[in-house]
């Protein structure tokens, strides 16, 4: 391959995932009709790790207990590019796909992810691009991206088979990322058939909060004076909450959604234990600290005005994402090349979370967009209207990505690498979430 060019090299990337898109697009399908929850991604690692090892690369297994990695080396020491993809699915037991036992469903495109990396390294491997390249490509499958099931995660934690609910968290803390300089991966662009795709934007991040107001039990319709109901606690919170919306600026993007989960034992007892929960989710981080702190003033301020006590116990969530700037340009510029500049867009915000967000604090990272699907995220409609939009694009454009990241030296590499400012240090990052775990706050009015 001596004397190819940057262009043509990327031109037999695409082909070679091309010539492998029946396989690409069946793998998702494979993935979408075995789908697994967080921490549970067994079967899907399985078949990773199958099909890392065909390309003939080196494969790591049970990385944050399902996580799989795979190396792909250049041609010299560069940095290091990881091309990720989740594997967890979520809890939509209407799905046309979900797992009839535990409900679990791929409602927000996952394996999408997960098949659009095999894809990128198919292309990679397969067209002999890692012989031209200056650095490594690691191929990174990561569970447990979706927040859910948090008493099954809880359980895991005490047993100490994890620390963070997050996956990327949880590689992170397994050190995972230590020999990764800078990561991508695609998402589905929900309800966009058109084979668009959408680079920049960024996503809130969030904490979660777990309360519990403690009041004093009575027979509710003998001696209620007696009783110190913590449910109207619980409700004067919510008002309290309420009344501190106007306060939030547009701009940070704040949101706050509070339920009720045990809103006592009985009809006929005054509520004495009634428990609530949280996210305070916000575009900085500075965003949530504030909201956070008038949550919990209006939480306390409820609980003092009934003569109840509080306990309002932090629990980590994930940073806001920030897209790398650089890293986005390079990407783009695939995307206008092989889809033509109509159908390149700037992403908005998103004001929901992921725990992409928690790698963008420590290194380069993004996580651009693609069309080809119909239906509403999280929702029983999600499908794929077109498959190889969906599939195979993104494999295409990562792979295509991961090529001029280190050709050359690796120049375009090292210029993302030289314009990037961490928010923390990787250790830094995981003892910034252990600190907030630690802090618990107890109003007690009365003894």
């Amino acid at each position: 391959m001596e004397g190819i060019t940057r262009e043509k090299l990327k031109e037999q990337v695409c082909g070679e995932i091309h010539r492998r898109s029946g396989e690409i697009m069946a793998l998702a399908q494979d993935i979408l009709r075995h789908p697994e929850l967080g921490y549970r991604e067994r079967r899907t690692a399985s078949v990773l790790a199958r099909e890392f090892s065909s390309l003939g690369l080196p494969v790591e297994t049970g990385l944050a207990r399902t996580g799989v990695k795979a190396r792909a080396a250049g041609r010299g020491k560069g940095p290091t590019v990881a091309i990720l993809g989740e594997m967890d699915a979520l809890l939509c037991p209407g799905h046309p796909f979900a797992d009839p036992e535990t409900g679990a469903a791929h409602a927000c495109g996952h394996h999408a992810q997960a098949a659009a990396m095999i894809g990128a390294a198919m292309g990679l491997v397969g067209a002999g691009a890692m012989g031209l390249l200056d650095g490594d490509v690691v191929f990174l499958g990561c569970p447990a991206e979706e927040y859910i099931e948090l008493d099954f995660r809880r359980a895991l934690k005490e047993a100490g088979e994890i620390a963070f609910f997050g996956g990327k968290q949880e590689l992170l803390r397994a050190g995972a990322f230590d020999d990764v300089d800078m990561a991508m991966m695609v998402h589905a662009e929900c309800g966009r058939a058109d084979p668009v795709a959408l680079v920049g934007g960024d996503m809130n991040g969030f904490i979660g909060k777990s309360i519990r107001f403690i009041g004093r039990a009575a027979h509710a319709g003998g001696a209620p004076e007696q009783g110190i109901n913590a449910l109207n606690a619980a409700a004067l919170a919510l008002l309290a909450i309420n009344s501190q919306r106007e306060t939030f600026r547009d701009q940070d993007a704040v949101r706050v959604h509070p339920v009720i989960t045990k809103g006592g034992d009985s009809v006929n007892i005054v509520p004495a234990d009634v428990r609530m929960e949280t996210y305070v989710r916000g575009r900085t981080l500075q965003a949530i600290r504030d909201a956070g702190a008038k949550v919990d003033r209006a939480i306390q301020g409820a609980a003092w005005s009934i003569g109840a006590r509080v306990e309002i116990t932090q629990i980590p969530g994930y940073l806001p994402y920030r897209h790398d700037e650089e890293l986005t340009r390079v990407y783009a510029e695939n995307a206008r090349a092989l889809l033509g500049e109509d159908r390149v867009e700037t992403a908005p915000l998103f004001t929901g979370s992921g725990d992409i967000g928690d790698l963008s604090a420590v290194m380069p990272a993004i996580i651009p967009s693609m069309g080809g699907w119909k239906g509403m995220a999280h929702h029983p409609s999600l499908e794929a209207a077109d498959p190889y939009a969906a599939y195979v694009r993104p494999a295409q454009l990562m792979a295509m990505t991961a090529v001029d990241l280190l050709w050359d030296g690796a120049a375009r590499a090292r210029q993302v690498l030289d314009r990037f400012t961490p928010l923390f240090d990787r250790k830094g990052c995981l003892a910034f979430w252990q600190e907030l775990e630690n802090q618990k706050e107890e109003n007690a009015p009365w003894n």
